[in-house]
């Protein structure tokens, strides 16, 4: 699976001869976010054709087999085929090597080719959301698509239970759940954020004019915010790179509903809208699996790899603990950290701008963070630093991406 690719390229980073990577580091101040965003999709598109090659290796293989059992002379065949087999696989990694140890440099990130929700069950994990229609008038109404009627929506979680609780539920909880299955629950006082979007590039664009181009620009709504980035549209292209931010206050449950779209835009008349897609900002903040900003793979206090969050590893990892009713951690001698019942180890000492070393243990904390869904009862995935693609639909052509 990736998570253990993931596990075995973090033993490589950590483990082996120091100098050698020592060698093989680039210069810092050339690489940026783009160089992490890059090397991770290479990777993706590395394990793609990994997959595929399988896929088509076992193919062949069955295709084989079956000839050969025409043939009735299945075992010799099969003798004489292993060391055959053999041989392919040997060679296959070979030619990887060298470019693996190219990779190992820069720090990547998750590139996931769908939604962040599709990931993490729409991060209904405890809340979830019903539409609230307004009730059909006459004739006229019969015809109004459901998105017309709604008036509202309404989150929340429900549960059933049988009284006397059994005693697995107890445990489960991990507190006294005669007072309810919903504790720890946020308060519903309105709570103001501050919302950064990075847009970084459009893939497939449907053409919007008739020299089958479009001149993309974005526009993003929450709330009473409205952003249209038009001076900044990018002509003639269906692949635009944007790479840009908007950073947008809001006040959450009143506006929550984060729509990025794509406009084409045009000398005369109105610009036409090419798609757009919509965010549960809501969700994702009360999350469990924590979408508001995602875990990077390690932690570095300066340089393109710098710790983005406003909270560090340990006091996030404090937070969950708490939370969670979850005992720890507690940090030991020897780079180890015990969470829960389950211990694990990482390196105790960072590096500043000027090489200096200190102790840190927010590299352990990052570690639990890492693998938070083995923490029994509380844990579960976090949501890791990613870029998320998402379908840009158009209301006038329902189910269409553009």
């Amino acid at each position: 699976t990736e998570e253990e690719k993931e596990k075995k390229k973090k033993k490589k980073k950590g483990g082996g001869g120091g100098e050698e990577v020592e060698e093989e580091e680039p210069d810092e101040s050339m690489l940026d976010w783009w160089s992490k965003y890059f090397a991770s999709i290479e990777t993706m598109k590395e394990q793609l054709r990994q997959q595929e090659a399988a896929a088509a290796e076992a193919e062949e293989k069955e295709e084989m087999e079956i000839a050969e059992g025409f043939k009735g002379q299945a075992k010799n065949k099969e003798k004489s085929k292993a060391p055959k087999d053999d041989k392919k696989k040997k060679q296959q990694p070979a030619p990887e090597l060298p470019e693996k140890k190219n990779k190992q440099k820069i720090d990547e990130l998750k590139v996931f080719n769908k939604e962040l929700e599709a990931e993490f069950d729409n991060f209904e994990d405890w809340l979830h959301t019903f539409n609230l229609l307004r009730g059909k008038i006459g004739d006229n109404d019969d015809n109004a698509t459901e998105e017309e009627r709604i008036v509202g929506r309404f989150k929340g979680s429900m549960c059933v239970y049988k009284v006397p609780l059994p005693d697995d539920i107890t445990k489960e909880a991990g507190y006294d759940p005669t007072f309810g299955m919903f504790q720890g629950i946020p308060s519903n006082d309105p709570i103001n954020v501050l919302v950064r979007v990075y847009i970084v590039r459009a893939t497939d664009l449907h053409p919007a004019d008739i020299n089958g181009k479009a001149d993309p620009y974005i526009a993003i709504k929450l709330g009473k915010t409205d952003i249209k980035d038009k001076e900044n549209y990018i002509s003639k292209q269906l692949n635009p790179v944007f790479g840009k931010s908007f950073d947008i206050e809001a006040t959450f449950p009143m506006e929550s509903m984060l729509t990025v779209a794509v406009y084409d835009w045009d000398l005369v008349g109105t610009d036409d809208l090419i798609g757009e897609t919509k965010i549960d900002l809501e969700n994702r903040y009360y999350s469990k699996h924590r979408a508001t900003c995602g875990v990077s793979q390690t932690y570095s206090i300066h340089g393109y790899n710098i710790w983005r969050d406003p909270m560090k590893p340990s006091q996030i990892l404090s937070k969950l603990c708490k939370e969670g009713k979850v005992d720890g951690p507690h940090f030991g001698p020897g780079g180890r950290v015990k969470v829960a019942n389950r211990v694990f180890t990482g390196p105790t000492e960072i590096e500043d701008e000027n090489g200096q070393k200190k102790q840190t243990d927010e590299h352990l904390a990052l570690t639990v963070l890492r693998h938070w869904e083995d923490i029994p009862r509380a844990g579960c995935k976090l949501v890791p630093e990613h870029v998320e693609t998402r379908p840009l639909l158009n209301p006038d052509k329902p189910g269409i991406e553009q």
